[in-house]
């Protein structure tokens, strides 16, 4: 891990979403040097699943040797902004440094995208970012050596980083936009910078979208408060730059990045937004070059879909392959017990051979797999190649990593297509 040198010493940190996760490693990071840490997070009350508050992280930071200052900042809230910038500098004399770490996020398509939650990610992500950074910049510009850090993406514009998540997309880019643009606007008076990890983060967020045992797959908060640590004591010329992580921290030495994960040895899960080099053959002929064929394949889906209707379930009608042996499997497989602790139905559109319309009904009693649509509405459509699918259901492939490097769409219900992947592990050793 890196050293703390105690540059960031007597320095003031306005940090957004600082209560936990991302934000409070940063703080307690730069508290080791004896910084002043503004908690500008929501979090006041104790959260019914969510760990920590304004206070208990302030009180982490000031057994770390720095200060704190806890205050209540909902980002989307102007006025709680100013109000807290303005506390900020009666209290510690000026800001040196403002990290915009809070976000929201929610990984739907378009149309299973609510307005609300549009207007959540752009108000946090966006709007937050650019209103926080406002508001700071006048005491930013009378530092001795200021810093804006957003916890933002590289803009990737590989269409498979928008396909399923349009609108956090759009959120993160916006993010990474304010970068471009006020590194620009205030060179040579204030760096602006951009992090981002290489892997997935393990934080509470994680935990809900990747569901038990995603952690094992990640990297701790420690490699982000490094990388971090060693921008914001860089000096203001540092700017304009797009940083992941990693390549960071091993341009200045780190060489043991084992001790920044969860699990040492266990396969890291890539983050958003980075295309993932071992994979670049398939994400490139999948999410570029496929683009008219996936369209006729899903004129084909459909019409295969509408013959479904009238098909037997019975293995005579199934077609044959790895896909159809697949199902056989998942069929004998299937329990009382998968029925009872899922409570969902799942309709798989495949592509290529042995592909069409299949199902796994885990919500009618006993339970049922096969070729065609569900008896019952599905709850969650995936979309997937049919040698992914395979692949996805005899351990190869994570469906996390499927759905965050493109290869997997999902619509309908998120929670539900999380816990398919604590189904497959069970399951793996059956096929």
């Amino acid at each position: 891990m890196l050293p703390n040198t105690g540059k960031l010493a007597g320095c003031t940190l306005f940090i957004t979403g600082a209560s936990r996760g991302i934000g409070k490693a940063i703080a307690l990071k730069a508290a080791k040097d004896g910084a002043n840490i503004v908690i500008a997070a929501k979090t006041a009350e104790p959260h019914p699943t969510l760990p920590g508050t304004i206070y208990t992280a302030a009180q982490e930071i000031e057994a770390a040797g720095g200060k704190a200052l806890p205050c209540i900042v909902n980002v989307r809230e102007e006025q709680q902004i100013i109000n807290a910038v303005e506390k900020a500098v009666k209290t510690f004399g000026g800001i040196d440094i403002l990290v915009n770490n809070a976000s929201a996020i929610s990984l739907t398509g378009t149309l299973e995208t609510a307005t609300k939650k549009v207007n959540l990610m752009m108000d946090v992500n966006v709007r937050g970012t650019y209103l926080t950074s406002k508001a700071c910049l006048p005491h930013l510009r009378k530092s001795k050596n200021p810093h804006i850090l957003n916890l933002s993406p590289p803009m990737n514009l590989n269409p498979m980083w928008f396909k399923n998540h349009c609108a956090y997309t759009i959120s993160k880019y916006g993010m990474s936009m304010c970068v471009l643009g006020m590194a620009e606007e205030f060179r040579g008076e204030v760096a602006v910078n951009a992090l981002w990890p290489k892997t997935a983060i393990h934080t509470a967020a994680m935990d809900m979208l990747g569901g038990a045992g995603i952690e094992k797959q990640c990297r701790k908060t420690d490699i982000l408060a490094d990388a971090a640590y060693c921008i914001l004591t860089k000096p203001k010329t540092f700017t304009g730059n797009f940083i992941i992580d990693e390549v960071l921290l091993r341009e200045e030495g780190v060489k043991d990045f084992d001790v920044y994960a969860i699990a040492p040895g266990h396969p890291l899960m890539p983050d958003f937004f980075l295309d993932v080099e071992i994979d670049t053959t398939t994400m490139n002929q999948e999410g570029y070059g496929a683009a008219k064929e996936e369209k006729k394949l899903s004129r084909s889906q459909q019409e295969g879909a509408d013959a479904a209707k009238a098909k037997t379930e019975s293995a005579a009608a199934m077609p044959s392959g790895p896909v159809a042996e697949t199902f056989r499997v998942i069929q004998g497989a299937v329990t009382e017990e998968y029925v009872r602790s899922t409570q969902g139905v799942f309709q798989f559109e495949l592509s290529g051979d042995g592909g069409g319309t299949w199902y796994i009904d885990l919500k009618t009693k006993g339970g049922s797999a096969g070729f065609g649509k569900a008896p019952v509405t599905a709850d969650v459509v995936m979309s997937m190649s049919s040698a992914d699918f395979v692949k996805m259901f005899t351990g190869k492939l994570k469906p996390t990593l499927a759905f965050m490097t493109g290869r997997l769409r999902i619509k309908g219900n998120m929670a539900l297509a999380i816990k398919l992947e604590k189904m497959l592990s069970q399951l793996n050793s059956k096929l």
